[in-house]
């Protein structure tokens, strides 16, 4: 399932999302609670200490330790369900075990830990020792909790992240947003933090007449230092303006090699030919045409408006969408006898072309999103991206279902991975 949420932090009418890593699981909290109005009824307080030996942060490196306190300063019982929240800054989303997490009681019960990933960032969570994650600690009347946490970041941490932000907040909504606490790690080495863009070129319709078939450009360009550690996948989602149909029949090809290649479309959706990992800023524009039309057995008997929009996101593991583009146009059914008459291939080959061929696509329109005109295209294979459950399965899908009992949860501060879109 595609996820299209963004990261935010404790805030009126907004929704938190933990995601677990199972592959298509997303968890959503029934509501989220108001950040100052009922600041009373979040009575704990967190503190983080200065972290030690205090340096910054390298790949497969010495960690940082701290003490984390939570500190409840009523006259009666709290409950407490801890939640850690890391969020990267550069463009690639965090898998798992690019941040190392340890957790050890020091006035508090025995704790274990679990870790996964919200959103594009990453999440670490702790609990008491024999209980399920849903149990939370209770702490005491005019007391406190203290726990001493480790963090360090992974060998496989994408170099083209850099420094690492950790928010310690309440699952539950037990703290109030001024009575969090937050620390961002410095890593080494220092990257120039950057972003991966994704737009849609509109090109002439042919085939027939204007809303026949359409042609479109979608350009990736990644910026920063820095490369993406795991392949990128596009899924094309097509919609279209009026009342559903049972088959809307949307045939889409891609430019692969030289020559257009049929691709599958389930209902009203694709998944484009993958991006090799390695993709960074020297990769230059990256660019795959694409031609989409109605086909001969469409129920959408007219004109109707449509809309592309493409997700992109890590191949596997934390398949967060973190960037995408959208497009409008029209299109109409089409004859019989000029309908392609091939069907569509479960799996192209290929590289995509620099170029879409001139008798295809026709003249190019000015590139305007990139604000960039260097078109270089990179090669790429046409295989589609594999994903799936792990050997964790077993262990995420408990923790899912531990999770959803939990009930309301906290949303958090500041977008970390808005889907920067553009409709050309």
């Amino acid at each position: 399932m595609s996820a299209r949420i963004a990261h935010r932090l404790f805030r009126p009418a907004a929704t938190a999302v933990v995601a677990a890593a199972v592959a298509g699981t997303v968890l959503l909290p029934m509501s989220a609670q108001a950040a100052t109005s009922d600041d009373a009824r979040r009575p704990l307080v967190m503190t983080m200490g200065t972290p030690a030996p205090n340096g910054p942060l390298t790949r497969g490196g010495a960690a940082e330790t701290f003490e984390l306190t939570v500190s409840n300063p009523t006259a009666k019982t709290q409950a407490f369900h801890p939640w850690m929240l890391g969020d990267a800054a550069g463009a690639s989303p965090l898998q798992n075990d690019d941040v190392t997490f340890k957790v050890e009681a020091v006035d508090a019960p025995a704790t274990k830990s679990f870790v996964g990933h919200q959103d594009g960032g990453w999440q670490g969570m702790f609990y008491p020792s024999g209980k399920d994650l849903s149990a939370g600690f209770d702490v005491p009347a005019n007391g406190r909790l203290t726990w001493k946490v480790t963090i360090g970041l992974g060998a496989g941490y994408p170099t083209n992240d850099g420094d690492f932000k950790l928010t310690a907040t309440s699952l539950n909504g037990e703290v109030a947003q001024n009575h969090q606490a937050s620390h961002t790690f410095k890593a080494d080495p220092q990257i120039k933090a950057g972003r991966l863009k994704t737009w849609f070129e509109k090109k002439p319709a042919d085939m027939g007449g204007p809303t026949a078939r359409q042609y479109l450009d979608l350009h990736y360009q990644a910026t920063g230092d820095g490369a993406f550690a795991s392949a990128l996948t596009t899924r094309l989602q097509l919609s279209y303006a009026g009342p559903r149909v049972k088959t809307p029949a949307f045939f889409v090809q891609a430019l692969i090699d030289g020559r257009w290649q049929d691709l599958k479309v389930d209902y009203d959706s694709v998944v484009l030919p993958a991006i090799p990992k390695g993709f960074g800023s020297d990769s230059g524009v990256r660019t795959l045409p694409l031609r989409i039309n109605l086909g001969v057995k469409t129920q959408i008997k007219k004109v109707t408006p449509i809309t592309a929009e493409a997700d992109v996101s890590l191949a596997s593991g934390n398949t967060y969408p973190f960037g995408g583009a959208t497009a409008q146009f029209s299109l109409g059914p089409i004859d019989e006898g000029t309908a392609p008459t091939t069907k569509p291939s479960t799996k192209p080959t290929g590289t995509p072309s620099t170029k879409p061929a001139a008798s295809a696509a026709g003249s190019a329109a000015p590139v305007a999103a990139a604000g960039n005109a260097d078109l270089t295209t990179t090669s790429a294979t046409g295989s589609l991206a594999h994903t799936g459950a792990d050997s964790r399965t077993g262990l995420y899908a408990g923790a899912a279902a531990a999770l959803v009992a939990l009930g309301g949860a906290v949303a958090w501060l500041g977008a970390r991975r808005r889907r920067g879109t553009s409709a050309m």
